[in-house]
């Protein structure tokens, strides 16, 4: 379970942003490389400080800063440069409704479209996972996760990937198909954007298709529908694929496909 030492300092300060590292010459080693750079948020700082502590000891990894509020993290994460922030959902303590940790994530997915966020929380939050979807977060677990199961996290969201429980996804999914009964004829002016192709394969992204997949099915070389995807993400304006799959959900009519 991911604890934290109860000796922590209770007027311990957030740290100074660590300089960024210089590039790592061509032909490096893998020992060579640059370690993660991790940005904490947590309005607690016994948890900061346990979180901290966890991922310091591992050597490919380093905590360039932290924070305790929403403000405080927008103004330092720019200069931190990190590759990783882990936000805290809500912030506040235990009686914050409002997804403060989930604006943070927005708001720095638009000024930093490379930064992976990892979304950390108490709560088991349907409405929190679906917002933090959306906001463009990378990966979404419980606080209740294990240590090395959060450093596994924080490993796989800095390269790219997402990490998503499936079940918890397919929740949200749900959710908008047994909820969502407005006009499905409301379709947002983003999907003007596209164009038929990219419509049509949008609707196969909503159906959990791989890019392999969408290209087997539409005759397409793999390359292709990477490249058809890339574009999709940019003109809906957003920077991960389960974001795009979530409004085709939202806007397919029912039994027929976007086009």
């Amino acid at each position: 379970m991911l604890t934290a030492s109860a000796s922590a300092s209770a007027s311990t300060p957030a740290s100074a942003p660590v300089p960024a590292p210089a590039p790592v010459p061509a032909g490096g080693t893998a020992a060579d490389s640059a370690p993660i750079r991790v940005f904490l948020l947590d309005d607690h700082e016994v948890v900061r400080r346990g979180v901290r502590d966890l991922l310091e000891a591992e050597p490919d990894i380093v905590v360039v800063g932290e924070a305790a509020g929403a403000r405080e993290a927008l103004a330092r994460v720019p200069a931190a440069r990190p590759d990783v922030a882990v936000l805290d959902v809500r912030l506040g303590g235990a009686s914050g409704g409002d997804h403060e940790g989930v604006g943070v994530c927005r708001e720095l997915r638009t000024e930093l479209p490379g930064l992976a966020c990892l979304m950390l929380t108490s709560f088991d939050d349907d409405e929190a996972l679906f917002d933090a979807i959306m906001a463009g977060a990378a990966g979404y677990v419980l606080k209740q996760i294990g240590g090395s199961d959060l450093v596994a996290a924080v490993r796989t969201v800095a390269t790219g990937q997402s990490l998503l429980d499936p079940r918890m996804t397919e929740r949200v999914m749900a959710r908008i198909r047994g909820t969502d009964t407005g006009p499905r004829s409301a379709v947002p002016a983003e999907l003007d954007r596209l164009t038929p192709r990219e419509l049509e394969i949008l609707d196969l992204i909503g159906l959990g298709l791989t890019n392999r997949q969408i290209a087997e099915r539409l005759f397409l070389a793999e390359k292709t529908v990477k490249n058809r995807v890339s574009a999709i993400l940019g003109k809906l304006g957003v920077g991960r694929r389960i974001q795009a799959a979530m409004i085709a959900e939202r806007f397919r009519e029912p039994h027929h496909d976007l086009s």
